[in-house]
């Protein structure tokens, strides 16, 4: 089954998000049917902040050695594209489909100076129908799921923005359409009844168990940066352990794990 199609299953398509060839094996061996990556993630392991201050050449370095330790399906957050402009934001997604990328997340929004601020509609959405028009006449096709940051960034009428964008974005190319914060069961159920897109949601405090979702037509999940944020506070339990015990058998005994 192509990505594309594991957004039309009867179950929605649970992304495990990875940030380097170990946790894509793990997520390979544990039986997920595709990979995403996670920005913050793979920031955070490199020592940035997320909000596009890795290289994107960091970025495909990660990418590449992901590819190579999977054979699962691999679309990456590529957060507002590493550029300026339409055409260099596809130059960038060629880059990322010669290694055999087949999807990418691409954000409404834009981090600058620190602070995240979201892109007028009409303006991301020409961006976005010049962004498919430069990859279709190179013959690349990528399923484009596009982050809307509505919900997240708290925005008055959040719902009804969403909806707004959503229609226009369907207009304008998106292969589907992402909504992290959207946790009430009520505002995703109308989502996903209205547009035309494979609603993607995200782990969050408050977000519905997987079996409610798929009965509100969600039909992909994501993990965000959970998992990695997890180990971290592991590793760190560990190495504060060792420090305390003076010894290394809170590592070898650990009653926790």
């Amino acid at each position: 089954m192509d990505f594309t199609a594991l957004h039309y299953q009867t179950t929605p398509l649970v992304i495990a998000n990875v940030w380097d060839a170990c946790s894509a094996i793990v997520a390979q061996q544990a039986g997920y049917q595709a990979l995403g990556t996670s920005s913050a993630a793979i920031a955070a392991t490199l020592g940035y902040d997320d909000g596009e201050v890795i290289p994107f050449e960091a970025l495909l370095f990660i990418v590449k050695h992901i590819k190579s330790a999977s054979s699962l399906p691999l679309s990456v957050d590529v957060e507002a594209g590493f550029g300026h402009s339409a055409l260099e934001i596809a130059s960038n997604l060629k880059s990322l489909a010669e290694l055999g990328v087949v999807g990418i997340n691409l954000e409404d929004s834009k981090v600058t100076d620190g602070v995240r601020s979201i892109e007028e509609t009409e303006s991301f959405a020409t961006k976005l129908r010049e962004i498919r028009h430069h990859l279709s006449a190179i013959n690349i096709s990528l399923f484009i799921n596009i982050r809307t940051d509505t919900f997240l960034l708290g925005r008055e009428n959040a719902l009804k923005e969403t909806l707004y964008r959503g229609h226009l974005y369907t207009q304008s190319g998106a292969d589907g359409l992402f909504v992290p914060c959207m946790t009430d069961a009520a505002d995703i159920d109308i989502v996903a009844r209205e547009l035309k897109l494979p609603l993607n949601v995200m782990c969050m405090p408050g977000l519905p168990d997987f079996t409610h979702l798929m009965a509100l037509g969600v039909q992909r999940i994501s993990m965000g940066n959970i998992i990695h944020d997890k180990l971290q506070q592991y590793l760190s339990h560990l190495m504060y352990l060792i420090q305390s015990r003076q010894s290394f058998s809170g590592v070898l005994h650990d009653e926790s794990y």
